[in-house]
Formats: C-alpha cells, sequence, structure tokens
C-alpha cells in the first residue's frame, strides 16, 4: 500500500515544476518576456523554494506559503549579501509568479503583496584624489609634448588647444560647474579681474562661482591664445563661447566629453572617465577640508540640500579607507 502514495507525492512534485512550465509559458507568451527575463525569474522562484522547503520539489508547497514565508526570504538574500537591485527582482519574480497562480486559481493569496520593495541604493559618485586632479590637469601638457601631436597643425594652434584644454580642466574642477555650464559660458560671463564666473544653471538660474588663481591663471592663457581658435570659424558663429573647437565654433558638450577621455589616458587615469568626476570630486575635496554643506550646496547649485548630502557619505567613506590603511588595529 506504499507504492501507491509514493506514486501520488510524485505526480504532486512534478505538478509543482509544471507551474513553474506554465508560468514560463505565460511569460513568453502573454509578457513577451526575454529569454534571459524568463531564465532569472525561474532561478529566483527555485531560489526561494529553496530555501522555504528543501531541495526537494515534493516538499515546494506554493499554495501554502505565507507573509512569514516571504519576509523569511527576504531576510535570508539580505544575509547573504544581496543588493537593493537583487532584492528588488526577486520580490517581482515572486510576486508575478503568484499573481499568476491567483489567476489560474492555484492559491487563494499572494504572500508577497504587501512585501515592501527595498528603496533603490543611490551609488556613490565617483571620486577623484587630490593628487589625480593635479594628473588629470598635467595631462594637455604631456599631450602637446608628445610627437603624435605634430599631425595636429602649427605648432601656435597645438599650443591653442592645449592652453584651451588646461584651462577647461582647472575650470571645472576650480567650480564644480555642470558639463551643460562649461560649454555655455561666454566671455562676458568671466571676471579674471574680481576672480569669478557667471553660471547659467538649471532652469536658467544664475549663480556665482569663484575661480582659484590656477583657474584664472589658466583662463587667461586661453583666451590670449583663443584667436588661434577663432580664426578656424567663418562670421560669428562661436557667439563669443570661451572654449571653441578646432573649427572655431562653440565646444560641444560631447567632443568634451572626448577630451577629458583622452587626457585621462595621458594622465594614467581610466579613459571612461566623465567630466562629471570633477564636479564630484571638487564637493568632495571642499567638504574633506571643513566646507560647510550649504556653502557646498550654493556653489554647486543645488536646489535642494538632500542632493548634496551623497557628498558626505563620500566623504564618510574615504575616511574609512584612509582609517583602514592607517590604523594598525583597523
Amino acid at each position: 500500500m506504499v507504492k501507491p502514495r509514493k506514486s501520488v507525492e510524485s505526480r504532486k512534485g512534478r505538478r509543482r515544476e509544471d507551474l513553474l512550465r506554465r508560468f514560463a509559458d505565460y511569460l513568453e507568451g502573454e509578457c513577451d518576456a526575454s529569454a534571459l527575463t524568463i531564465e532569472n525569474y525561474l532561478s529566483d522562484l527555485r531560489q526561494f523554494a529553496l530555501i522555504t522547503w528543501g531541495d526537494d520539489p515534493e516538499t515546494w508547497a506554493w499554495a501554502g506559503a505565507d507573509r512569514y514565508n516571504a519576509r523569511g526570504f527576504l531576510v535570508t538574500i539580505q544575509k547573504l549579501g544581496g543588493t537593493s537591485a537583487t532584492i528588488r527582482r526577486k520580490l517581482s519574480a515572486l510576486r508575478s509568479f503568484y499573481r499568476f497562480l491567483l489567476r489560474e486559481r492555484e492559491v487563494a493569496e499572494n504572500p508577497f503583496a504587501d512585501v515592501q520593495l527595498p528603496r533603490r541604493e543611490r551609488p556613490l559618485p565617483k571620486v577623484l584624489s587630490e593628487s589625480e586632479v593635479a594628473q588629470l590637469i598635467e595631462a594637455p601638457r604631456l599631450w602637446l609634448e608628445d610627437p603624435r601631436t605634430e599631425k595636429r597643425g602649427p605648432p601656435r594652434r597645438r599650443e591653442a588647444i592645449a592652453a584651451r584644454d588646461t584651462a577647461m580642466i582647472e575650470v571645472l574642477y576650480s567650480t564644480g560647474m555642470r558639463l551643460s555650464e562649461l560649454t555655455g559660458l561666454r566671455e562676458t560671463m568671466v571676471d579674471l579681474i574680481g576672480g569669478v564666473v557667471r553660471v547659467l544653471g538649471k532652469g536658467r538660474k544664475q549663480r556665482l562661482c569663484p575661480l582659484g588663481t590656477p583657474a584664472v591663471r589658466a583662463l587667461r592663457e586661453a583666451l590670449r591664445l583663443r584667436p588661434e581658435l577663432a580664426a578656424q570659424g567663418k562670421g560669428n558663429r562661436a557667439a563669443n563661447a570661451v572654449f571653441l573647437n578646432v573649427r572655431g565654433g562653440r565646444l560641444s558638450g560631447r567632443s568634451v566629453e572626448r577630451i577629458i577621455s583622452k587626457y585621462a589616458q595621458y594622465a594614467g587615469l581610466p579613459e571612461s572617465m566623465s567630466p562629471h568626476v570633477l564636479r564630484h570630486s571638487f564637493a568632495t575635496h571642499l567638504l574633506d577640508r571643513g566646507a560647510d554643506l550649504r556653502s557646498v550646496q550654493e556653489l554647486l547649485g543645488h536646489s535642494s540640500l538632500s542632493t548634496t548630502q551623497i557628498y558626505t557619505h563620500v566623504s564618510v567613506e574615504r575616511l574609512k579607507k584612509v582609517y583602514a590603511s592607517a590604523h594598525p588595529r583597523a
């Protein structure tokens, strides 16, 4: 009399696996999900089953799962080091599965319906060290001395390009301005005597950004050699833009990104580095040296202090790294 019972249990196990196959067909046929999405969802469902009931499919009681099983699964994934994005995906898979089971009348309730998704993690911005910034500022000079740059035109024109790029990096780091704010700079917005630049930010809001002495010096040199680039243009296409391209027009944001990537290579930094890293570095270095958060908010042109607060987390993380590398019992 034992064999028939064993056969019944085996059929139940097969039926529980069959629910997964039906769900996969539903995802493919009705939701037009990709093969990778289906694979990931099924993997998440099996992981839930393994954690909740063990590795024997005959014990996978999908209809018996409750909110405590759901929350227990969430806690387990967190303990295993799952990121916020990973947990959100797994919960999404399980919610979808139980919505499908509800539709098919295989379960009476969705145990994951009331489980709150964890907040999306906001990655900390990438920041250069002060020495790395110095390397990046020095990179245009290295480019100018590189024999391969002789193909870029007459010496005077190459000097103008190097001076422009040095000033561009100095200004980005000295003011923390956005890329669009840099490319939108006009000569009338720069006060080299007062050491400030007027920036037109988001929502066409204006703010004044101080220029450090090195940035003022670099800008003077760039503006002195600027006619070498302006002469390549036709008419007044650049509208008195501070930073011109090699054809005498206004330098575009995409061009600035390519230029920064080129100099990152010369400086031994990741080529994928964006101009925005200099903005992050500007804010973080100010806070590292004792600047108050409100002042940094004003300098960055943030409308909300909460946006600026992420840089305090960056500073804390940097302090932790210093502590870990320097303290004998870290």
